[in-house]
């Protein structure tokens, strides 16, 4: 070997290790995650772990090119803009909000961070995006309500007891959606020649009041409306119904798996699954103003028998038929 060949050897030895130095740290997204539940709670794990496995689909792993920063506030909404704020300050590359109240506080604490919606309920109505073709703004995301999701309820709950006329509907009127809702419930029932009676419940602590008022205006069937607080009670709820002896249809599965009669609503695991989609996007460039919001494609109906028994009810041969889920 010349020694020019072992002057330029020992240079790319030495400069090899320098080279592998200088080579800038992989960068990691960072995400937060704002929710007003528990992680305590199997149904807010269950939504976690169908969002944690849809970012796995499309190539992200928590670690390792992505940092999830997770938010609850343990059933206490008023802590929302806090936590909020704090994840402004953390400087996240995108925001994702689990349900409405959680969605308003980040929408309330920034307005440049991307914010995508989990399972907002009603965006446009409440006003968190101009539209859902062109939602504008820095957020987009996922809706949980439908068109005429309530009058579908509605609908399904005559057809298990098509004698009653007298409907009561269960609401928490500190959420935004609950009037868009109730509008909903009010056209149904029109359509169907039914009384509509409307019982409010702000907090765990009206359920019972809210019962006793159905009984008194004697309702015959009842439809529990979208709400985090009443899905946070739905094994109260759906023991109070079966107690005043009222079949009941909610939006949820969980209710039924709670001792609920039926339910007819959004697959919302899918909901949080399908959000991984939009970080991706953000991600990866795209602008939340250009992304339309996607509405639900996929609902479930579920039927707890053992709830319709002890109610005296027997399920139509056609609801079982369209029932996705079926407890005995």
């Amino acid at each position: 070997m010349d020694r020019r060949a072992f002057v330029i050897g020992i240079g790319v030895t030495l400069a090899a290790p320098l080279a592998a130095e200088a080579q800038p740290a992989r960068k990691i997204s960072r995400v937060g995650y704002l929710s007003p539940s528990s992680l305590s709670d199997p149904r807010t794990q269950r939504f976690v772990d169908a969002f944690r496995q849809g970012l796995r689909d499309l190539g992200w792993s928590d670690g390792d090119n992505i940092g999830i920063e997770y938010r609850w506030a343990d059933e206490r909404t008023e802590r929302l803009a806090g936590l909020a704020s704090e994840l402004v300050r953390l400087r996240m590359d995108v925001i994702v909000a689990a349900t409405t109240p959680a969605i308003v506080a980040a929408k309330q604490a920034t307005g440049t961070i991307p914010i995508v919606m989990a399972n907002a309920a009603g965006p446009v109505e409440t006003g968190i995006v101009a539209s859902i073709a062109q939602p504008g703004g820095n957020i987009t995301g996922l809706s949980m309500m439908a068109p005429g999701l309530v009058g579908k309820q509605m609908q399904l709950l005559t057809e298990l007891v098509p004698k009653t006329n007298r409907l009561a509907v269960l609401g928490n009127p500190t959420n935004a959606i609950n009037a868009p809702q109730l509008r909903q419930a009010q056209d149904a029932a029109r359509a169907l020649d039914a009384r509509l009676q409307s019982v409010e419940a702000r907090a765990p602590g009206d359920l019972e009041g809210a019962f006793a008022a159905m009984i008194r205006e004697r309702a015959g069937a009842l439809i529990v409306l979208t709400d985090t607080m009443l899905a946070r009670n739905r094994a109260p709820i759906a023991a109070l119904a079966m107690k005043n002896r009222l079949p009941a249809v909610y939006g949820a599965t969980e209710y039924v798996e709670a001792g609920g009669l039926m339910a007819y609503g959004p697959n919302q695991t899918d909901l949080y699954r399908r959000a991984a989609t939009y970080v991706d996007k953000i991600l990866k460039g795209a602008k939340p103003a250009d992304l339309p919001v996607e509405q639900p494609t996929k609902f479930e109906l579920s039927i707890n028998l053992k709830t319709a028994k002890a109610l005296g009810l027997t399920i139509p041969p056609s609801l079982l038929l369209r029932a996705d889920q079926v407890l005995e």
